[in-house]
């Protein structure tokens, strides 16, 4: 009789009932592990790089407890080294039946070739025994030619255990592919040369640094590699002022910390929505916009707070700046009365015109009629206010 191997699936005793490895049971979060909630990806700095400290592309900055990571990867490879011995004894077994089946077909040829001479014979035997040497020849016949029939049906059984037993291979190297990518995710690298700073968190109530020991969650913000030679401000703008920012503008960055430090900068991008101020009415709203010093400086380092000046517009005929507060306008029913202020002299306030070109909320630039250096009222002074027509300051 012939028989033919089949193959029965089961879970690899190298990765444990579970199927995540054979100390999946003692991970965090699985039956036997921590309790409920735990997470077996332990975000637990075990070595980073100090604050401050300049890193080369591609250098260690920070490192995870792997040790979970580590374990499950030896028992993916202990998979992998099971599942390539068991694919040689599948194939080793499938030669054994096909060299099995051939012999099969060998002998029932041999037999049939007997019963084929066995009917020469049949002249000179009795009937009986001439129906007997019929039919043992029908019989062998009808064996062979099952056996060969059954060829290819053993040949089709023998590929697929085959094929199953790659694509368990297959499977068990793609899982330790995977393991050894996530063992690899919990080391950090720096993707730039740079300078190295830690961000901060929560610890036992206190607000501190990020340092080495502490558990993170997944996706917290830890670390940065800036390149000290090319930085951005991330800032904030009004929402009632966004609409006159625009990408590649010029600004004017000032440092809290440096009040005689004043740098170039040009708008690098605005967002498209707004963001809910943190601790102002839910009716405040800004908008994120970074920019990009276009000058650096020794004394600029990583997270220091500025303020921005964008500009809008620029005139180079200009003779003074004034204050706004100090320019003032009649009132008149056809816009037709021109700007003034009032400038100190020598027995006293003077009324003179101006002519005034771009201005913000606070400042007035002026082409003719003031020079730098005078000084000018921000009230009306105490003689020009009897009888005076009814004045307002120059719209924006």
């Amino acid at each position: 009789s012939s028989s033919s191997s089949s193959s029965s699936s089961s879970s690899s005793s190298a990765l444990g009932s579970s199927g995540l490895g054979s100390t999946s049971d003692s991970l965090p979060g699985t039956s036997g592990g921590g309790g409920a909630g735990d997470n077996d990806f332990m975000l637990v700095l075990q070595n980073v790089s100090p604050a401050g400290v300049i890193v080369k592309k591609g250098q260690q900055v920070a490192e995870f407890d792997r040790q979970y990571m580590l374990l499950r990867l030896d028992d993916y490879q202990a998979s992998v080294v099971q599942s390539e011995a068991s694919l040689k004894k599948r194939k080793a077994d499938l030669d054994i039946t096909h060299k099995a089946h051939e012999q099969l077909i060998n002998s029932a040829k041999g037999a049939l070739e007997k019963a084929r001479l066995d009917l020469k014979t049949i002249p000179v035997l009795s009937d009986i025994d001439a129906d007997r040497a019929r039919l043992a020849f029908q019989q062998a016949e009808a064996k062979y030619q099952q056996l060969l029939k059954e060829v290819p049906f053993v040949l089709a059984s023998e590929q697929a255990d085959t094929r199953n037993s790659e694509l368990s291979v297959e499977k068990a190297r793609q899982e330790r592919k995977r393991a050894q990518m996530n063992a690899d995710k919990m080391i950090a690298k720096a993707p730039i040369d740079g300078l190295v700073v830690m961000q901060s968190m929560f610890r036992g109530g206190d607000f501190g640094q990020i340092a080495q020991g502490d558990q993170l969650w997944p996706g917290q913000f830890y670390m940065q590699v800036v390149d000290p030679r090319s930085m951005v401000i991330n800032a904030t703008v009004n929402q009632s002022d966004v609409e006159q920012v625009r990408i590649g503008q010029k600004t004017r960055v000032h440092f809290d910390a440096y009040p005689d430090l004043t740098l170039p900068a040009h708008v690098e991008s605005v967002a498209a929505v707004a963001k809910p101020g943190m601790f102002r009415p839910t009716y405040f709203r800004e908008v994120a916009v970074r920019l990009r010093l276009d000058q650096m400086d020794s004394r600029v380092i990583p997270d220091l707070s500025v303020s921005a000046e964008v500009i809008e517009e620029t005139d180079s005929q200009v003779a003074a700046a004034a204050p706004l507060g100090a320019v003032f306008q009649d009132a008149a029913g056809d816009n037709s009365s021109k700007a003034y202020v009032f400038v100190q002299a020598a027995k006293g306030w003077e009324r003179r015109e101006v002519e005034v070109g771009i201005h913000n909320n606070l400042i007035a630039a002026v082409k003719s009629g003031l020079k730098a250096g005078e000084v000018v009222a921000l009230d009306r002074p105490p003689q020009f206010s009897t009888g005076s027509p009814e004045i307002s300051q120059v719209n924006p």
